[in-house]
């Protein structure tokens, strides 16, 4: 007689494990630089191709198993605050998991910090702008410091004896995480706390305010800190920048994290912030009680001081956001090309193909408008009207990245069906990550606002911008239609602040349509004139209209897998 247990066992012994197939591999194995066509052709063109070897690894780098894994155990292992010691002193220290630090030790050794200023060569800038491109796909938490460091070397340049004092330490291609005083290390961290719970955006209405610690007064003079601080990144940072009242007005200084005979620095960590974006770097509240400070620039004049370091953080996100689309579309790509569905892949669908083929405009648009932005940082200093440019462009490309990168990384992610909405998967980092950068260093409006600003204050910002864009006049027709009525917009910019988002989203669009009608394939650039320009497409992505040689699209965007 059979038993009960044998005849339960013969009917599901078939459902104990199952077969898994029609999953798409991770994409792992590959060069997110060398496999990257527009990438590597906007590194050439703009002058950037002697950074080709380091390029290449880091490409290696981000396309690695090894980075993968190190960026999910980064952001599955929160940081985690230590207000005191076991014996009840105070701390105020943020531990990381230690895939953190590894990360942070390559992207810093990679010079991602400093190749614009170690390199006094042409396209500088465009070198770093590729690494910080490659290391958006790759891990975006680390990006935040790293681009803290890059950017602080402007402010610092107000105050030349701080400059030489501390340049080497910030650029060094090293990483120590040891919670000990800056000069006592081989590299540091640059962190910034300059954002009140009164007044965000709007920093003169900061409380914080600052005396002298000695009889010595203004720039380069020690001070003493007190007040708040309602976002301070990178918490555990070496050094940080801050703002604060004087009697003069709002004034700059910076701090180190703690001080020569090993004490931290007059602060407490209130808290860390509980993201929605990245969760591997730390973001926190702080309070300052007699913080010691170095004033840097001139007193009273402290937003001047710190704008040329926003100017570049700003186009620092421009990139990043770039990057993170370029991820995305990646991702895309390799799912649809992986998956079956009605007897065939996903990405020979006509209407994924159209999907797949718009968010590929939209990626290699964004990059080729990022990368313009950083070589006007190159050539600022040799030739004036790419400084005019970088100071219209930069808020530009930052706004107009921003506010796609949201929209695009979700397309994608509903490319991937539900498995792209689980927490495994990249897509879900990138989707939680895409917001910040439309509300870090300036929300949307504020970003519009500084364009205006821009126009105002300097109104050869307009021709430049203009003569950049008509580099490709006489190439597609809807283009020239678009110059032609931005330049009847822009004559008269002083009625233009309740339609400023409308302009500036013309504006990115104009300068994306001439780079791509100069550098890419015209299956890409007529695409995008058509759709962009034109209003030949809909509401959403995948709307293209018939007649666009989508498979081109795509396979110029393509990673070929498991190549490296």
């Amino acid at each position: 007689m059979t038993s009960l247990a044998t005849v339960l066992d013969e009917r599901t012994s078939g459902y104990a494990t199952h077969e898994v197939f029609n999953q798409p591999t991770p994409l792992a194995g590959y060069n997110a630089y060398s496999d990257d066509v527009p990438l590597v052709q906007a590194m050439r063109v703009f002058g950037a191709d002697w950074a080709e070897d380091r390029l290449k690894q880091t490409g290696a780098l981000i396309g690695s198993e090894r980075i993968q894994l190190l960026a999910r155990e980064a952001n599955r292992h929160l940081p985690e605050l230590r207000t005191h010691d076991r014996f009840g002193n105070r701390l105020d220290i943020v531990e990381f998991h230690p895939a953190y630090h590894e990360l942070m030790a390559l992207i810093y050794g990679g010079e991602t910090h400093s190749l614009a200023w170690t390199n006094a060569r042409a396209g500088a800038h465009v070198a770093r702008a590729g690494l910080s491109y490659l290391w958006n796909q790759g891990e975006n938490g680390i990006c935040c410091p790293m681009l803290m460091n890059f950017a602080s070397i402007a402010a610092l340049r107000h105050e030349p004896t701080v400059l030489a004092e501390w340049e080497p330490l910030i650029n060094r291609p090293a990483y120590d995480p040891r919670a000990i005083y800056a000069k006592h290390k081989p590299a540091v961290t640059v962190g910034m706390a300059m954002t009140e719970k009164q007044g965000g955006s709007d920093l003169r209405a900061n409380s914080t305010t600052a005396r002298p610690a000695t009889s010595r007064r203004g720039r380069g003079a020690p001070y003493l800190i007190t007040g708040h601080k309602w976002f301070f990144s990178v918490p555990m940072s070496d050094l940080f920048l801050t703002l604060a009242h004087t009697e003069k007005g709002l004034s700059c200084f910076l701090a180190t994290g703690w001080l020569p005979d090993g004490r931290r620095n007059r602060l407490k960590i209130q808290r860390l912030k509980e993201k929605c974006g990245n969760r591997s770097n730390a973001s926190s509240e702080v309070e300052f009680y007699d913080l010691e400070a170095t004033m840097l620039g001139e007193e009273g004049r402290g937003i001047r001081t710190i704008i040329e370091m926003a100017h570049l953080t700003r186009l620092d996100i421009a990139i990043g956001s770039a990057g993170l689309m370029r991820q995305a579309l990646s991702q895309a790509i390799h799912h649809t090309t992986g998956r079956r569905a009605f007897q065939r892949a996903l990405i020979d669908q006509p209407i994924m193909n159209s999907v797949l083929a718009d968010l590929a405009l939209e990626s290699e648009a964004m990059m080729w408008m990022a990368m313009r932005a950083a070589l006007a940082f190159d050539r600022a200093e040799a030739d004036p009207a790419e400084g005019l440019l970088s100071r219209i462009l930069t808020p530009v490309a930052k706004y107009w990245a921003s506010k796609r990168a949201s929209m695009h990384v979700a397309e994608a992610m509903e490319c991937h069906g539900g498995n792209g909405f689980i927490a495994d998967h990249l897509m879900e980092r990138l989707y939680r990550e895409a917001p910040l950068n439309s509300i870090w260093e300036g929300t949307g409006n504020v970003i519009c606002l500084d364009v205006l600003r821009a126009m105002q204050r300097e109104p050869e910002t307009v021709g430049v911008l203009i003569d950049e864009i008509e580099q490709a006049r006489g190439a597609n027709t809807h283009l020239d239609r678009t110059v032609d009525t931005l330049k009847h917009e822009l004559a008269n910019p002083a009625g233009l602040e309740t339609t400023m988002r409308r302009t500036v989203e013309t504006m990115a669009c104009a300068i994306q349509a001439s780079l791509l009608l100069r550098y890419a394939p015209p299956a890409v650039a007529d695409a995008f004139c058509a759709t962009r320009l034109a209003g030949h497409w809909g509401q959403a992505f995948g709307t293209l209209p018939a007649g666009v040689d989508k498979h081109a699209i795509i396979e110029r965007a393509r990673i070929p897998f498991g190549q490296t």
